[in-house]
């Protein structure tokens, strides 16, 4: 008999043209220098493993008391996370989950009804539309715009939200532009979210990995008061552990509305009670131990940009887009080729692996996306190979 599955899953389930052609690279045994690496934990960084291990010889981790926003401990290591930041964050506004793609599913349970819609950038992160689909929720776009710098299109923000949108998503900085939310745009989306009573996501799992200080970015919105927002991250990037599976959310905004939100996704938390006792007793020892990930983190995302601005040159045909935080790189490249013919050119004549742009929902050709979380030796071999095929 055959099966019949829910209308969520409309993708098709086949490999693209280049994940077939990496298989069949990989086959032949050939080398390939894989300059898409996202996993931290195969990136070559020297974990404190003694300090991470112990974490969990907690004995109370032994018991079992749920509780559905987060144990007490948990939320208080995640406030002084933020007050360390210049945050001040109530651990009554903070609600712990197992990452941050179960926020957004929260989230999007608590603000929209079946058919409703949500804004996401475009260009951003793919899993967006996975994510709402399986919650019976759209997507629709707005777009970032670039001129010597990303920037969001406020108007077409604005001429985006119908009667169904009940939400604006907000990647700060942008996965894979590495923009920031700038001061005079939180204040227009504020606005328009108090006004239409929309609320504001903000994914801020790559807040701290910014290229220097500039006054007009917002590292966090985690202090908006204006309209309903929440504000997400996780040890996932702020200590280079996705394998602990333990994210947050910060809800914000005006005191009656923030409370029902609050009491409505501890209802949702009681729900599921997904997240382990072994890893929130453990949170304040691994956020102590990230401080030393990170650093490593940072210190590798800025030598290898620098070594991409100087391989590339100033005249080279790829431009280097302006990229003020995150682990990705923007290249924008001839558009002599597609951008699926110069990845699979990449891959099966310099065994270089990068992504394409319209990965990520580029309006336009042709951009190529590279991981400056790549092994440096790996990252330096692959950026030669990619400069000289330009």
């Amino acid at each position: 008999m055959r099966p019949t599955f829910s209308s969520r899953f409309h993708w098709d389930l086949r490999p693209n043209r280049l994940a077939q052609a990496v298989e069949k690279k990989r086959r032949t045994g050939a080398q390939i220098l894989d300059l898409t690496e996202s996993n931290p934990t195969r990136a070559g960084f020297d974990y404190p493993a003694g300090e991470i291990l112990a974490a969990f010889a907690d004995p109370r981790a032994l018991v079992y008391e749920p509780a559905p926003a987060g144990l007490r401990e948990g939320r208080e290591a995640v406030a002084a996370y933020y007050a360390a930041r210049g945050c001040r964050v109530e651990p009554e506004r903070i609600l712990l989950t197992a990452s941050t793609s179960e926020s957004y599913a929260w989230l999007f349970k608590l603000v929209a009804y079946a058919g409703d819609e949500v804004l996401v950038p475009r260009p951003s992160y793919p899993l967006f539309e996975f994510l709402a689909q399986m919650e019976s929720v759209r997507v629709a776009q707005y777009p970032l715009v670039y001129h010597d710098g990303w920037s969001i299109d406020l108007d077409a923000v604005a001429r985006a939200i119908t009667a169904r949108t009940r939400a604006i998503v907000l990647v700060n900085p942008n996965n894979p532009t590495g923009s920031f939310v700038k001061r005079h745009e939180l204040e227009k989306l504020a606005a328009l979210g108090a006004e239409r009573s929309l609320a504001l996501i903000s994914d801020e799992v790559f807040a701290d990995y910014a290229f220097g200080e500039v006054a007009t970015r917002v590292p966090s919105l985690a202090g908006v008061d204006a309209a309903l927002t929440f504000s997400l991250s996780g040890l996932s990037k702020v200590a280079g552990l996705p394998q602990m599976k333990l994210g947050w959310m910060v809800v914000s905004g005006p005191p009656a509305v923030r409370a029902q939100a609050i009491e409505r996704l501890e209802l949702i938390a009681d729900t599921y009670l997904s997240v382990g006792t072994p890893v929130q007793h453990a949170l304040p020892k691994l956020l102590a131990a990230g401080v030393k990930v990170q650093r490593e983190i940072a210190t590798r995302l800025r030598g290898n940009l620098e070594w991409l601005r100087t391989a590339l040159g100033r005249d080279s045909p790829g431009q280097l887009l302006n990229v003020e935080g995150g682990w990705y790189a923007t290249l924008r490249v001839p558009r002599t080729m597609s951008e699926e013919e110069w990845c699979l050119t990449l891959l099966e004549q310099d065994s270089v692996l990068v992504q394409p742009g319209f990965f990520y929902d580029f309006e336009s050709e042709a951009f190529l996306v590279l991981s400056l979380l790549t092994p440096p030796e790996t990252f330096r071999h692959g950026v030669e190979r990619i400069a000289a095929r330009l």
